[in-house]
């Protein structure tokens, strides 16, 4: 749309700004009929220690209008997040015996791996190596003979133990560009640059171009350049208390952006509305709750009244 190309012009480092007026101007997909037209999300992480987090971000995938929801987890947590989650489905992953996740089990989430609209890796894992190793096995599941390698296939949203994972594999990541979505925090950022991060601007908008990806990062988000010459190229959001600064806050922003983008969204759209939401839900919790001390958990609570009010 022209009203988002003209918020920074093309080519430009100055960031659009997210305020309502852009999100109306760029609606979400209408719901359709059924859950099978709101797209599925398969989440992949989960670790024993750890479960929480591929709770949250699966709750906030369906919370931001996903029809389906897969959680892929280490196998002795498997049942339990089917009964905290009774809207997912649950599928146990082999673990070590510390209980963490392994790259052995993709044969078994393999249908969901196939159906799934975006993929979200990340969220519980606990070890680093393991995770690159789970990255390797995705990567080359893709690369093997029938699958193709198009460029085809379902958006790959990571989060966590797999961002710091992705500066490993990054010679092997060509299957995913151009469908690929970070949700870096500035730590993270630095570990895929190589190093520390500087300037944030330029240095989301590097990430961006260097792995062929959307990525949001602590407010701000770019994506490739070249990638949609009728958007922008980097985009700031503006609202947004300090409370989002809690545990679990970034596993619901990742299965928010994860939601959006199954029910048919961009990877741009899904990332800037999916951070706006998530700043926007932190809001109204402050102004109720006050602005810490507020729960992951309530941010994606807030979500769907909020798409409601944006896309009406």
């Amino acid at each position: 749309m022209s009203t988002r190309g003209e918020a920074s012009g093309a080519g430009a480092r100055q960031p659009a700004l997210v305020t309502p007026s852009l999100l109306r101007d760029w609606p979400l997909p209408a719901a359709g009929e059924d859950k099978y037209s709101r797209g599925s999300v398969l989440v992949i992480g989960g670790a024993r220690a750890t479960p929480g987090a591929a709770l949250l971000s699966g709750a906030a995938a369906l919370r931001a209008g996903a029809g389906k929801l897969t959680l892929a987890v280490a196998e002795s947590v498997a049942v339990h997040l089917g009964v905290a989650l009774p809207e997912c489905g649950a599928v146990g992953l082999p673990e070590t015996p510390g209980g963490s996740v392994t790259a052995e089990g993709l044969d078994r989430i393999a249908p969901y791996l196939d159906g799934a609209d975006a993929v979200l890796v990340g969220p519980g894992l606990d070890d680093l190596d393991l995770a690159e190793e789970l990255l390797r096995a995705l990567l080359g599941r893709e690369a093997a003979p029938g699958k193709g390698n198009d460029g085809g296939g379902p958006a790959v949203v990571l989060d966590a133990y797999a961002l710091g994972a992705l500066a490993n594999v990054e010679d092997q990541s060509g299957p995913w560009k151009g469908r690929l979505i970070l949700t870096p925090n500035p730590k993270e950022a630095g570990i895929l640059l190589g190093r520390e991060p500087g300037d944030l601007p330029a240095d989301v908008a590097e990430i961006a171009e260097r792995y062929q990806a959307v990525v949001s990062c602590q407010g701000l988000i770019a994506r490739p350049p070249g990638d949609a010459p009728e958007e922008a190229e980097l985009w700031k959001i503006t609202t947004g208390y300090g409370g989002l600064g809690t545990s679990g806050s970034g596993d619901v922003l990742a299965g928010a952006i994860a939601g959006l983008r199954a029910r048919g969204t961009s990877e741009a759209q899904a990332a800037c509305w999916g951070t706006h939401l998530h700043a926007a839900a932190a809001d109204r919790l402050a102004s109720r709750l006050g602005p810490l001390g507020f729960l992951a958990r309530e941010l994606a609570d807030e979500l769907p009244a909020l798409m409601l009010e944006l896309n009406t």
